[in-house]
């Protein structure tokens, strides 16, 4: 299941040489993140099952400068669910176009809130994650 977050790019995203800067990309992957979260009810459920969000690894291929004024299109999408880890894959376009600005591949366990630990995903956790894989 894809979701989709726009984000506007304002004079602060940018660097010396008037592109965004690539700290700031992370920053927009984040906030699509929250987005598909909060989209799909999974921030109160992770809540109540005390499990966090916890990255253990990010992946990203810069692709294509994005300056002051453009929208940015963040689609995001679970790609892979294993017995310890998840993977979102996330891809930034310049919105309204097939222009691949950046796209990147995030690795997360579930954490434990109680043991801190990583949960194994199981049961209804990987019914959860799965149901939002898509290619």
């Amino acid at each position: 299941m894809q979701h989709k977050t726009l984000i506007k790019v304002r004079g602060y995203h940018l660097d010396i040489y008037q592109h965004v800067n690539n700290a700031r990309y992370l920053e927009f992957l984040e906030e699509a993140r929250w987005s598909y979260l909060e989209d799909h009810g999974d921030i109160v459920w992770f809540a109540e099952q005390k499990l966090a969000w916890v990255i253990v690894n990010i992946n990203i291929n810069y692709r294509e400068a994005a300056t002051v004024g453009h929208s940015l299109e963040i689609q995001t999408h679970f790609s892979k669910v294993g017995s310890k880890s998840a993977v979102i894959h996330q891809a930034i376009y310049i919105a309204g176009t097939n222009k691949l600005v950046a796209d990147a591949d995030i690795t997360f366990v579930c954490l434990d809130q109680k043991t801190g630990k990583a949960a194994v995903i199981e049961g209804m956790l990987k019914q959860r994650l799965e149901q939002y894989i898509s290619t």
